[in-house]
């Protein structure tokens, strides 16, 4: 089935943070209860058809602040050659390792993950003795920690979108919205509609035994706090239970 178009019928909750009356979030239930799950290394084509085998990982990452940064640079210190295939380019003549080894910035200052070989410094190409696959996934999975800790965050949110909008109702207050969706083409910026295969829309992806809410608990948790995610699964939940056909993600082969 080709990709689904964008538009379509989805089902929203909103509800109020129960640790901060200030802000309500607004989740889309259609796609956190799909059947979305990553196929990286399982049929995923990649989002540049010269580069099916590097997945999402072809433009390296962007940082969404210094502490982003940090906290990644604290875990590609523990990497070594056993797990980081392209190691070697991010050490200095002496053989150590350095920051701008790895770290690099786009045409707008931007700061990122540096690109090597067509895609993120960090992406083990097939064949590798450090293992196929994100170097800093890997480190996680051998350290037995989430990769929520290791990876930049924009690669553990994707494709989950967390966005924010100041929000004046009638009565002259004001609250912080926090959108939780679907990351999609759109999400990529204009750019994004250049991409030659993406996954969020493809029933390829849709193939998961769990749906969204369940099976990126930890990445929903880090993203919105335990008590509101509390909120949004008994909300998930029943949704799943009450339904209709009309809000399936289109991708859904149950749809």
């Amino acid at each position: 089935m080709p990709e689904v178009d964008l538009v379509f019928p989805r089902a929203w909750i909103e509800f109020q943070d129960p640790a901060d009356a200030d802000q309500v979030f607004r989740c889309d239930l259609t796609w956190l209860t799909s059947s979305w799950t990553c196929i990286f290394g399982q049929g995923c084509q990649g989002i540049y058809e010269t580069a099916p085998d590097a997945g999402c990982c072809t433009l390296g990452a962007h940082f969404s602040d210094g502490d982003d940064e940090e906290r990644v640079a604290g875990w590609v210190a523990q990497l070594d050659d056993a797990h980081w295939h392209h190691r070697d380019q991010a050490l200095d003549r002496r053989g150590r390792l350095q920051r701008s080894g790895w770290v690099d910035t786009d045409d707008e200052g931007e700061r990122k993950t540096r690109v090597v070989d067509g895609a993120c410094i960090f992406h083990n190409p097939r064949g590798s003795a450090a293992g196929y696959g994100c170097a800093l996934h890997g480190l996680a999975l051998d350290r037995d920690v989430h990769f929520v800790e290791t990876k930049p965050d924009v690669c553990w949110q994707l494709p989950i979108r967390r966005t924010f909008r100041d929000v004046e109702r009638p009565d002259g207050t004001t609250y912080l919205e926090v959108g939780i969706g679907e990351y999609d083409r759109r999400g990529w910026g204009p750019g994004g509609h250049d991409l030659d295969w993406y996954c969020s829309g493809n029933t390829e992806a849709h193939t998961g035994v769990e749906a969204v809410f369940v099976s990126n608990e930890v990445e929903l948790v880090t993203l919105m706090g335990r008590p509101a995610y509390d909120v949004l699964a008994a909300a998930c939940e029943q949704h799943l239970r009450t339904r209709s056909a009309l809000a399936l993600h289109p991708a859904d082969p149950r749809a």
